[in-house]
């Protein structure tokens, strides 16, 4: 659902009305059908396996009640409705968990107004990994990666303070987001011979030692490792350079130190179609790439391009996965 001040609404109802020119596979809310039967066709299911029927009709909804519903303001950020998004999450996530659901797709969420209600996760990707942990286990180790523009960008550090990013930045921590980045290209994008480049954490990836030891430190031991096992995965490269260079074809993902070095080029090439997805979990999940877009919700102008794209992909994620191969 996300939440329902932001654009999810909108971008939902959008998404299933272009269902029939763009061929999306039937997919399921879980949210209050009043978000949306003043405009579209609703039908109401009590299990995910009656969405397919409903769908060529109607916007199938598992429903989720909204208490306040009739204070909602479109637009402007409420706790009131906290409790009822991460409801949403959860439902969605078990649904999946259990094989019920192919995957989850989710909406938009203002961390902000969930903090306020004591929400104790930096965001989506944590707080899924959670819930998908096994009893008495740790959590799976997420790894974003943001797809569009014709790139696949891992994040080696998500949203962390540039001061704080050697604090997050060690060869433990990448050599495993290597692991799960390669894993994922094979078995959920259909790759068989993965082939991954490191960014440089510094101008030049460093200039061999004078514009920062970070890359022949932390980074190129770790490719020199991995590589060292029959890994695909390149020194650090000039972050300036290498993502043209995955473009013409030489890698297939770029794992990039810090969240803006990754984000930029991914949003430069393709601002409305970009897809976050996440890696490392026993479930599909993917997400819009952008946030709750409150003043687009206000004024009616959401667009649901993200929204399209991220169905599509944890389509393609979750054939590849179910295959003989994944």
């Amino acid at each position: 659902m996300g939440d329902p001040a932001g654009c999810g609404p909108q971008i939902t109802m959008q998404t299933w009305q272009a269902r029939k020119d763009i061929a999306l596979e039937p997919f399921f809310v879980i949210a209050d059908p009043r978000l949306f039967e003043a405009n579209i066709p609703v039908q109401t299911i009590n299990a995910p396996d009656q969405a397919p029927a409903a769908f060529e009709t109607a916007l199938p909804v598992l429903p989720l009640h909204l208490d306040g519903l009739e204070h909602l303001t479109v637009g402007a950020p409420s706790g009131t409705f906290s409790r009822a998004i991460i409801e949403s999450i959860e439902t969605a996530t078990a649904l999946s968990v259990t094989g019920v659901a192919g995957g989850v797709v989710t909406n938009p969420i203002s961390k902000a107004v969930l903090y306020q209600e004591g929400f104790s996760f930096p965001g989506h990707t944590e707080f899924i990994a959670s819930l998908c942990a096994e009893k008495n286990s740790a959590p799976p180790s997420p790894v974003m990666m943001l797809v569009g523009g014709g790139l696949r960008v891992a994040l080696a550090t998500i949203h962390v303070p540039l001061m704080r990013i050697l604090d997050h930045l060690s060869p433990d921590t990448l050599e495993q987001i290597v692991r799960i980045t390669h894993h994922a290209l094979k078995h959920d994008f259909g790759l068989r011979s993965p082939r991954l480049a490191f960014t440089g954490l510094n101008p030049h990836a460093g200039e061999n030692g004078t514009i920062g030891t970070e890359e022949r430190e932390i980074i190129n031991p770790v490719a020199q490792r991995l590589r060292g096992e029959g890994l695909s995965i390149s020194d650090a490269r000039p972050a300036d350079t290498v993502f043209h260079e995955a473009l013409s074809g030489q890698y297939d993902a770029v794992i990039a130190m810090t969240h803006d070095q990754g984000l930029i080029p991914v949003k430069t090439l393709d601002m409305w179609g970009g897809v976050n997805t996440t890696l490392g979990l026993p479930i599909i999940r993917t997400s819009p790439d952008h946030g709750t877009a409150y003043d687009a919700a206000a004024s009616g102008t959401c667009r649901a391009d993200s929204l399209i794209a991220a169905i599509r992909l944890a389509s393609v994620l979750r054939n590849h996965r179910a295959s003989p191969d994944g």
